[in-house]
């Protein structure tokens, strides 16, 4: 699939099963095949709780999953998410979340997949699949899925490109301590601000001169 200035998107899928060659894997195989067909760069990597997700800063895409057990997350993959530096290699990645379960897709969505959703509020996450154990060998169920998280990465690389806006980690850090609502209206302000002034890379000044030139920053 050709993408603007031939960019090659690079994934990984970060998984958590407790089986190995199981019906996990095998889905995780099929979505990594049919991203790879399509042109991307792919890799995988199982989840641990107490794991060091540095190599994140390698992709542009992060697709996280696993079975739910007894009405919980698969806990590798949760107790990353708590215990881990992984929330802090996930910021400014496209995520895109799965599930394999056999309830229905309505509880699923409104119990399973909130328990990863609430620690990637400040997450762009660009799709999210709940999978059924005879969905897992389903051709069409992985190219929907697999188109989703394509889509979605255009989207955003299309944005990046077209604002070439930068953010220091610090200034990062002061935008994230705000609640997700507030944070993301500030972030809208300042790059509407930093575009006027020719700035390129937001930092804690340019933070304290917006506040200062602009009501509501």
């Amino acid at each position: 699939m050709t993408r603007d200035n031939d960019r090659q998107m690079k994934a990984i899928i970060l998984y958590d099963s407790r089986s190995t060659e199981g019906s996990t894997d095998r889905l995780i195989d099929s979505i990594g095949q049919q991203l790879a067909e399509n042109g991307a760069y792919v890799e995988k990597a199982r989840c641990k709780a107490t794991g060091d997700y540095s190599f994140l800063k390698e992709f542009d895409v992060v697709i996280m999953g696993a079975p739910v057990y007894y009405m919980v997350v698969s806990s590798q993959l949760l107790g990353a998410l708590l215990q881990s530096n992984l929330k802090r290699y996930l910021r400014n990645k496209n995520i895109a979340l799965f599930l394999t379960c056999g309830s229905p897709e309505a509880m699923a969505l409104s119990v399973y997949l909130p328990q990863l959703k609430i620690h990637l509020m400040r997450n762009r996450i660009v799709s999210e699949k709940i999978i059924a154990p005879h969905q897992i060998d389903d051709e069409e169920v992985i190219y929907d899925f697999v188109n989703e998280i394509e889509e979605g990465y255009r989207k955003s690389f299309k944005s990046s490109r077209g604002d070439s806006l930068q953010w220091s980690e610090k200034a990062l850090e002061q935008l994230e301590s705000l609640p997700p609502f507030f944070s993301s209206k500030i972030k809208e302000g300042l790059s509407v601000y930093a575009r006027e002034q020719g700035i390129r890379c937001i930092t804690p000044e340019v933070l304290d001169e917006a506040r200062a030139n602009y009501e509501g920053y």
